[in-house]
């Protein structure tokens, strides 16, 4: 049996150590490394070489993040990491500790999820609230409807400064003029400020709302979500196909409790007039006139009308 010193000397001269040995050199080179030891100077070479895996993952995800491949890709152990090395010394002895640091993009990424759980949709395509939107998308897509966003812009920067306006917004115009897209809009930026948003698709809504009379739980549900929203918005006002229960009793209820505390929104193809008779006919019923003033009362001196014109963009990329 060969003396261990020969079997020591022989591992010694392994291609495996060293190799090792250059790994470890290479390592101490790099510059991150080199820049946390100008930071604790006092870390000796012995206590590097405890914490080489700490050293190698700081290094390695790091670099990942240089040439990062977009969040949903992230290489790194921990998605949207990376790992942030930090010192102290403890019972005479330095330690080296790691710790995992939520990147630029995950930080951004939580921040819109915090908004988005401001804003909840009931039958709305989730693309219009899937993201906010830059200024120049508001504006550049067409000129032609300016003054409705410089309506809008002014009511968003009032109710951030304000607080909650006594009145919401009537966008009306014809149909693909982006009047869905302008109140996501809104949404999305006062989420910003920690607002509460609801957004409703009134055709499906109501159609839903039908089948709810023999679920009440869930119908009460329904409707104190929208009575307590801090912003609620009925999209596509004038499509439904109403019912003197649902006009009366639903819309009724969510519109007298919310006058005077909190706004409410609406895009339409119809003008206010145009909308009130619609409120005045039902499916039942028939004309009804003197009910469908009597809503309409909650909602026209509630409301400030923006004209939304321009082209139509719907099929447009």
């Amino acid at each position: 049996m060969e003396p261990m010193s020969q079997i020591i000397q022989g591992f010694a001269r392994s291609p495996r150590l060293a190799d090792a040995e250059r790994r470890v050199e290479q390592l101490a080179n790099d510059p991150l490394v080199r820049k946390f030891r100008l930071k604790y100077p006092e870390i000796d070479d012995h206590t590097l070489k405890l914490n080489l895996s700490k050293l190698y993952l700081h290094v390695k995800e790091m670099g990942n993040c240089a040439k990062c491949p977009g969040l949903d890709k992230c290489p790194n152990d921990f998605e949207g990491h990376y790992t942030m090395l930090s010192a102290d010394q403890a019972g005479g002895f330095w330690q080296i500790y790691d710790r995992k640091v939520a990147c630029k993009k995950q930080v951004a990424k939580e921040k819109q999820d915090v908004i988005r759980k401001r804003i909840r949709s009931f039958y709305v395509d989730e693309r219009a609230l899937a993201e906010g939107y830059a200024f120049g998308d508001i504006v550049d897509t067409d000129l032609e409807r300016a003054d409705a966003i410089e309506q809008l812009m002014i009511y968003i920067q009032r109710t951030k400064s304000d607080g909650l306006q006594p009145e919401g917004l009537f966008l009306t115009g014809d149909h693909g003029r982006g009047k869905t897209f302008l109140v996501s809009y809104m949404l999305f930026e006062l989420a910003k400020s920690g607002f509460s948003g609801v957004i409703v698709y009134m055709p499906d809504f109501v159609e839903d709302l039908k089948a709810m009379i023999s679920e009440p739980v869930k119908l009460k549900e329904m409707v104190e979500t929208l009575k307590e929203a801090d912003l609620l918005v009925f999209d596509d006002v004038g499509a439904e196909n109403l019912t003197p229960w649902v006009r009366d009793h639903v819309l009724g209820t969510i519109l007298n409790y919310r006058m005077n505390r909190k706004p409410t929104f609406y895009t339409s193809n119809h003008s206010l007039e145009g909308f009130e008779k619609h409120l005045c006919f039902t499916s039942k019923d028939g004309e009804e006139e003197y009910k469908g003033r009597r809503l309409m009362e909650r909602i026209r001196p509630f409301v400030e009308v923006i004209h939304v014109g321009g082209s139509n963009k719907r099929g447009k990329s």
